[in-house]
Formats: C-alpha cells, sequence, structure tokens
C-alpha cells in the first residue's frame, strides 16, 4: 500500500486539471474530439510549505524515499485521496530556523 503524505502546504496552493483527449481534423474543417481513456482528467499541484528545519526535513525525507516514482496517497481540496508523484521539490533557508520548500505533485492513477 502507498504512504500517506500528511503534510498541510501552504495556503494558494494552485492546482491545474488537465484532459487528455485525442483530435482528428477532417479536409471539410470538421473536428472530432474524444476523451483519451479512462482516466483523461489529471491534477498536479504546486506546493509550498514553510516552517521549522526539523517539518521541513521531515518532508523532504518522506519525498525523497518516494524517489519521485513511488506513489504516494495525499488528499486534494476537491476530490478527496487520489495518488500523486513528485519528481522535483526545492527546499530553500528563509534565515534563523525557518525553511520553505515547493514541490510540484503529479497525479497518477494506480489499480487498487
Amino acid at each position: 500500500m502507498a504512504e500517506r503524505f500528511t503534510w498541510k502546504p501552504n495556503r494558494s496552493a494552485p492546482g491545474t486539471f488537465q484532459n487528455a483527449v485525442r483530435t482528428a481534423k477532417f479536409g471539410n474543417g470538421y473536428t472530432q474530439i474524444a476523451g483519451d481513456g479512462i482516466n483523461n482528467e489529471t491534477q498536479s499541484w504546486d506546493l509550498s510549505f514553510t516552517g521549522r528545519k526539523t517539518k521541513i526535513a521531515a518532508i523532504l525525507a518522506f519525498l525523497r524515499a518516494q524517489k519521485g516514482y513511488k506513489p504516494f496517497i495525499w488528499k486534494t481540496p476537491f476530490d478527496g485521496d487520489r495518488y500523486f508523484t513528485c519528481n522535483a521539490y526545492q527546499p530553500t533557508d528563509q534565515g534563523g530556523d525557518v525553511w520553505s520548500l515547493t514541490a510540484t505533485f503529479e497525479q497518477t492513477h494506480q489499480v487498487t
């Protein structure tokens, strides 16, 4: 079973919903569009976290353990639990004991 990501991101985390579609254009100007596959909508979320170094280090350790390809469960604001991967993340020293971390979570579909 996939691990669960439990940390709360900062507010104003933009999400992107994208639909995979197939398009066929014909010579008479007609275009036919259809969904591509049964899971044709995917989400990605640009998340940021701010806190003490120990908190950010724990988040970083979790993401590093997933190695960019192991899916984990994260509860989205609109659709509840979904599977995600995170291939890139960036910790930044804010001064003192405060750090921030930015990461993009990309939805992946799993057989459950």
